[in-house]
């Protein structure tokens, strides 16, 4: 039990720092759209990653200097592209609350949380490199580490997906959704450029 909450808290305190992929699940819980496809997109994703880093994964990235260079540049591409996208939304001076526009579908939202997962080069040292390192650590409970990070992943996700449908009274107004993608807009773009210059 205590290697198992030791994997959730290390878990929980990799995943919920403000990144790309919890910026995107916020906005879709506060639009309530596809929130339950992108949740288990995102936990999918953390599965796949803490099973490849406990399962090695990890090392052989460390060994590679060139495969996380050319992950670490598409990744800052994406993430800049993404910031750019939402900073122009903030820019809008007539921008409609997300409810009242056309909403986002299905395949798309489906296929940006699937690159914000996998293009996101800070993933790959989270919780492949740095989670797998922790969870070997402890040696025939290494898996038992990795089921508590996952935990950690299910309970995030869920949380902030279904909670943030709670602060759409807040995100009724149209200004509120200027000052969100703003936000979004500077998280993303200073991530991508802090890729670039790492």
């Amino acid at each position: 039990m205590t290697v198992l909450f030791l994997g959730f808290l290390t878990g929980m305190s990799l995943i919920a720092a403000i990144g790309a992929q919890n910026a995107f699940v916020l906005r879709q819980g506060i639009r309530s759209e596809h929130v339950l496809p992108v949740i288990a997109v995102c936990i999918a994703g953390d599965f796949l990653l803490i099973t490849a880093g406990i399962g090695g994964l990890g090392g052989l990235i460390a060994a590679t200097p060139s495969l996380l260079t050319v992950t670490k540049v598409g990744g800052a591409a994406f993430l800049i592209g993404y910031g750019l996208v939402a900073g122009r939304r903030a820019s809008r001076p007539g921008t409609l609350v997300p409810a009242e526009s056309n909403p986002a579908r299905l395949g798309a939202a489906l296929l940006t949380a699937l690159a914000i997962t996998f293009l996101n080069p800070h993933v790959y040292l989270d919780t492949v490199v740095l989670l797998g390192s922790l969870a070997n650590a402890h040696q025939d409970a290494r898996w038992v580490f990795g089921a508590g990070a996952l935990i950690a992943s299910v309970t995030w996700f869920a949380g902030l997906g279904y909670g943030a449908r709670y602060l759409a009274g807040v995100f009724q107004r149209p200004g509120t959704w200027r000052v969100l993608d703003g936000g979004i807009a500077v998280v993303m773009i200073a991530l991508g450029a802090s890729l670039l210059v790492s």
